[in-house]
């Protein structure tokens, strides 16, 4: 049996026009298809695009409706960067390691940028800078150095100060990173976009459908469904966020729980540049723009206890990031009109787990710990693609499962 979780709760920004509706049906017998894949939020969105780009055949399946699980209640922010900083992560993984990740997060960001672009996905993505500001995990020289690290792996950083800080960012503050490349997008629309395009071009889309048993042979896998209908294929994709089915390791994660706010739309535009902002702390916080002025925040991270706990603590934590705001932009009105809460999973490094199960090597996972959760997607659909059509990944060891 699967793990179940309620994955999100409040009401999301996002949703303020209504959940855009993602076309499926009830499976009615016994399907087969190239590929299987478990999970209909960004994860399986993206695998499933690369997979029909391959020319294989999908069926993919969500116990809920598509759309409507931890991929609702993401802020997307779209970053280069990894939770961790890239000294941290060094010290952790080892420098070339840390430095691969930090890449491969780069350029997954520009090429969901210009995906998104081919296939004509009306999803607010914007290409936005980031700025990293100082905090508990790194303080101002610390951060210094880090930016410097950034620089000698070639990333398109520098770190700002004084009076230009407050020029893109309206912030009073000694120092800050600039980083360019990341981006911004409206995750409902990204995530409702990207299956319908799959369904154009062919995918089989099923909900709701719970898988109960997966089968290996030396052939393919069998998924059986809660109702004794089972779904054959070559391979099949988990990407089931953090309701994981008992054979999916977790690899080491804690289920962490987030709250998130939305204000009104401000009178001016909340900072000139619109850059991504965040801290290097732990429990970070961050903030960023909406197309229509808003400022979308959220921090105060904490280990997940269960989802009443969670969901009590949503007027508390919005008053909280509300103060946040305030504090940071005094000109702003930080009073929330939308509140929210998820749940996320967080790996000890920081980075997602990608690849094949172990044991199962027709069984493929996405564990997309951390923030990041729609960069380690795109990069999820890049590495999974490959290996299901048999090419090499060059990061694939960088994040397998552990043996």
């Amino acid at each position: 049996m699967p793990r179940h979780l309620d994955l999100r709760s409040g009401q999301p920004v996002w949703a303020s026009r209504g959940m855009p509706r993602i076309p499926s049906s009830p499976l009615d017998g016994d399907r087969s298809a190239d590929v299987a894949i478990v999970g209909g939020g960004v994860s399986g969105a993206l695998v499933a695009d690369a997979l029909l780009q391959a020319g294989l055949t999908v069926i993919a399946i969500d116990r809920r409706e598509f759309g409507r699980g931890s991929s609702a209640a993401s802020t997307a922010l779209l970053a280069t960067e990894i939770d961790r900083p890239l000294t941290r992560l060094a010290d952790e993984v080892g420098w070339a390691r840390a430095a691969r990740a930090y890449w491969r997060s780069a350029l997954a960001v520009a090429e969901l940028r210009n995906r998104v672009r081919d296939l004509g996905l009306r999803a607010n993505l914007q290409a936005r800078p980031s700025i990293y500001l100082p905090g508990n995990l790194l303080g101002l020289e610390a951060l210094r150095r880090e930016c410097e690290a950034r620089q000698r792996i070639g990333l398109r950083c520098r770190f700002i100060e004084g009076d230009e800080l407050e020029s893109l960012a309206a912030l009073q503050g000694r120092g800050a990173i600039l980083t360019a490349g990341s981006a911004e997008a409206d995750p409902l629309r990204l995530v409702g976009g990207l299956w319908r395009s799959a369904l154009a071009r062919g995918a089989a889309l099923h909900a709701p459908a719970e898988a109960r048993e997966v089968r290996q042979t030396r052939r393919g896998v069998t998924i059986t469904m809660a109702d004794g209908i089972r779904i054959r294929a070559g391979h099949a994709v988990f990407a089931t966020g953090y309701e994981l089915l008992p054979f999916v390791p977790d690899d080491g994660s804690e289920i962490h729980s987030t709250w998130a706010i939305a204000t009104a739309p401000q009178a001016a535009p909340p900072w000139p540049s619109r850059a991504l902002v965040w801290e290097a702390s732990e429990p970070y916080f961050y903030a960023r723009t909406t197309p229509d002025g808003r400022v979308i925040a959220g921090g105060g991270d904490g280990p997940f206890a269960d989802d009443d706990q969670r969901d009590a603590e949503i007027p508390k934590k919005s008053r909280a990031i509300a103060r946040r705001i305030g504090a940071m932009w005094p000109a702003l009105d930080p009073a929330p009109e939308y509140r929210w809460a998820g749940s996320f999973g967080q790996s000890r490094t920081g980075l997602p787990t990608i690849g094949r199960i172990p044991g199962l090597d027709r069984c493929h996972a996405v564990l997309g710990y951390g923030g990041n959760g729609f960069t380690f997607s795109a990069i999820a659909a890049q590495i999974i693609s490959r290996a299901i059509i048999g090419l090499p990944d060059p990061d694939e060891a960088l994040f397998a499962f552990r043996r």
